[in-house]
Formats: C-alpha cells, structure tokens, sequence
C-alpha cells in the first residue's frame, strides 16, 4: 500500500499595494545621506556638501570650472543629478573623464555663450569666480542658461584677510587662499558685501545663502550681512532671476 504524502497548500506571493511599491522604491534609489560633520573632520571641502544641499534631487546640472570632477561625482552619488562639467585644464579633464564623469574641455569667459537658454536647472560655480576674467559676464549667462545658479567663492573680508593687510601689510595666504599673489590664478578678488551688491546689478534674487568660518562652520543666518562678511571665509549663494 502507497501512502501519499499530504499536499501542502501553496505560499501565495505578498502582493503589494501602491504604497508598498512607492516604499519599495523609495528604498531602491535612496542615496548616501549628506554629512558636513563628517566631510568637516575628514578634513574635506564642506563648501561642496553645502552646494550640493542646495541643488534638488534628479536635476540637470552644469558646473563650471569643473576641476577634477569631485563636485560632479558628489552630486550624481548624493542627488542623483544628471551632472556635467566645463573646466579649462586639461589635467582636471583627464582626471574627471578617467572617473566616467561628463567634462569637456572649455573656457567659461567664452564659451558659456554658446549654451541655450534654460539648458540646465542649476548652473554652478564652485570657488572659481575670483580666477574668471569677467565675472559680471559670467554670472549672467548662469543665470540665462540655468534656473539658477549656485556660487561659491572665498571672502576676501575675512577678518584674517583684513588683519594680514593691516598688520603685515601684505596679500593674505589663507587655508582657502594658499598660493602666493605672484603666482595664484585669482584675479578678481571680492567680499561678501561685494557679492551682494553685484547681485543687486544683476538684477537677480537670492533665495538662500551660507557662509563657512575659518572652520567649516556655518555663520548664524540671522545675522547681518556685515557679520557674515567680517566672520565667513568663504560664502555660498543660490540665486535665481527675478521674473
């Protein structure tokens, strides 16, 4: 006599509903979360955490004077942006393209005029306003060509910058600002306040700034800008055209 083994019943797939799905998806596509704290100890540049927390995710991004491609990296990895570069060096072509990142070779004092109007969400430009020949221009067309545009530069009214002037008499060299007047590519070095005023000609609106001591951390916002121009080693705004 054959005994058969008893049939068990079947284990039916979970089914997931919309909410499961968008969870779920959620979870696939979540991206490493952005640490100043940790950048800030590992020694890092915590301007670029800062620039990066301004772009929103899954946005289209140009950033100009792209250097070695760290910026880009950072954004495709945290932000999950469509990100491309420009930067006039040759070596920091070579050594964004070898990390499989989208830079060309170009000059943002001329070739900013070929890009049409809109092409990107954001337009940055990280620590490379003071070394353009025409910053005025520049900006301009960030603002023609993206949405907006995120600006980052050291502040030559720091107050180490004023006491160096003052005392020794002579062009500071900074953390930020490591290479001698004689030999720097900084051209056109401004504050703060300068910055400001220069938006204010441009006609644009600024929807957010930071400014970053001497030690990476953020200048209290509520305070007024002449504070943030005697403490702020360097500044980070986001601005968009008035319409």
């Amino acid at each position: 006599m054959v005994r058969h083994r008893p049939r068990l019943p079947r284990q039916r797939r979970p089914r997931f509903g919309p909410a499961d799905r968008e969870e779920r998806v959620s979870i696939a596509v979540r991206q490493p979360v952005l640490d100043e704290s940790a950048v800030r100890d590992q020694g890092g540049r915590v301007d670029l955490v800062v620039v990066a927390e301004m772009v929103a995710p899954g946005s289209r991004v140009l950033d100009v004077g792209s250097g070695d491609g760290a910026l880009l990296e950072l954004l495709a990895t945290t932000r999950n942006c469509d990100a491309r570069g420009i930067e006039l060096s040759r070596e920091g072509v070579n050594a964004g393209v070898a990390r499989g990142l989208a830079i060309i070779q170009g000059d943002a004092d001329v070739d900013l005029a070929h890009y049409p109007d809109d092409a990107f969400d954001y337009v940055i430009l990280s620590q490379t306003l003071q070394a353009t020949r025409r910053p005025r221009w520049v900006l301009e067309q960030m603002l023609r060509i993206g949405r907006r545009a995120v600006v980052s530069f050291p502040n030559f009214g720091h107050w180490r910058s004023r006491l160096d002037l003052m005392i020794n008499g002579r062009m500071p060299v900074t953390d930020n600002m490591p290479i001698a007047w004689y030999e720097t590519p900084n051209i056109h070095f401004c504050t703060i306040r300068d910055f400001v005023a220069l938006v204010e000609v441009l006609d644009a609106r600024i929807e957010k700034a930071v400014a970053l001591d001497s030690s990476g951390h953020r200048v209290r916002v509520n305070m007024p800008w002449w504070v943030w121009n005697l403490l702020g080693e360097q500044a980070v705004f986001l601005l968009t055209r008035e319409r």
